[in-house]
């Protein structure tokens, strides 16, 4: 059974449970010997270690995305926690208990989907609440939709973070659509709760958050269209106009060709949508980011994905 979490550890601590191996890598020491670089996490975080003997033997054990049972000790580098790792052995999956490593929402999921529920009725087109109606009906994407992660690292990247980071952008969009006129409020609306649908298939996630094949292939964009366009098939008379901005909505949503979406967007909703999922996705990652630091300074690590340090006020 687990009993030490890297959110709790503190430098001088002894290290003595089981964790995964997120990555590792060997690099080189002053003298041109080999040390091992690793990063191991569980549901509350993760944490970078380095270890500078007997490598050989560990790196024809492990690999990343193994569970691993480390015995070591906590230091301080540079003003944050890390790990000098004096054993490293590989570890069954089949003994561990795996919500010991896979992080989920702090929020309540069914409260979450009732609220998205309560939204998606208050709209005023009938053809948009029949669509919701068919996701809402259907058991199965209901299930995956409740459990989905929302990316694989970067933001609501847990149990529960599809349909958190989903509510997000329905609460925001609706207060941006009271603020600017001529908004179609239904169809943003719309678009920010489907805009990540195809997530639901894009990622695996039983103990640790990986790509499927079918999101590598196709992405979360063609999955999450696919999926709208087949439930908008079981509607008859769904105006033909609305489906098409809808799906623009979609597949605009990462708001340029080189970020991924097919098309920019070319409509204001789709604009808004853009900028409400960037606004969303950015404060959580980094307000995540910041809970997962394990230092005494007032400033955080360096984050690659934002090119910056963070004040921690």
């Amino acid at each position: 059974m687990k009993k030490q979490y890297i959110e709790s550890l503190n430098a001088g601590d002894y290290v003595d449970d089981i964790f995964v191996l997120s990555e590792s890598f060997i690099a080189q020491k002053k003298d041109g010997s080999n040390y091992l670089n690793i990063t191991v996490s569980d549901k509350t975080g993760k944490i970078k270690g380095v270890m500078w003997d007997n490598i050989e033997q560990i790196t024809d054990k492990s690999s990343s995305s193994d569970f691993v049972h480390l015995q070591g000790t906590v230091s301080e580098y540079k003003g944050t926690c890390q790990l000098i790792i004096k054993k490293m052995d590989p570890y069954l999956a089949d003994l561990v208990d795996l919500s010991d490593f896979l992080p989920q929402t702090s929020r309540n999921i069914d409260n979450m989907l009732e609220r998205l529920k309560e939204i998606t009725s208050s709209m005023e087109k009938n053809c948009y609440k029949k669509l919701f109606d068919e996701f809402w009906n259907d058991k199965n994407f209901v299930q995956k939709f409740k459990t989905a992660p929302a990316a694989k690292t970067l933001h609501h990247a847990y149990i529960g973070g599809l349909i958190e980071h989903s509510l997000s952008i329905a609460i925001l969009s609706d207060k941006i659509a009271g603020h600017y006129g001529g908004i179609d409020r239904d169809l943003l609306l719309a678009g920010g709760i489907l805009h990540d649908v195809g997530k639901i298939k894009e990622f695996e996630y039983i103990w640790k958050i990986e790509y499927s094949d079918e999101g590598r292939l196709l992405n979360h964009i063609v999955i999450g269209l696919q999926m709208v366009e087949d439930k908008i098939r079981k509607i008859k008379d769904f105006p033909e106009k609305q489906a098409m901005l809808l799906k623009h909505m979609i597949i605009s949503h990462h708001g340029h060709r080189e970020f991924g979406s097919p098309e920019p967007p070319k409509i204001v909703e789709a604009v808004l949508l853009n900028y409400i999922d960037e606004i969303d996705s950015k404060i959580n990652g980094i307000r995540d980011f910041i809970a997962s630091e394990n230092t005494n300074s007032n400033w955080t690590s360096y984050h690659r994905a934002f090119g910056r340090y963070f004040y921690i006020s």
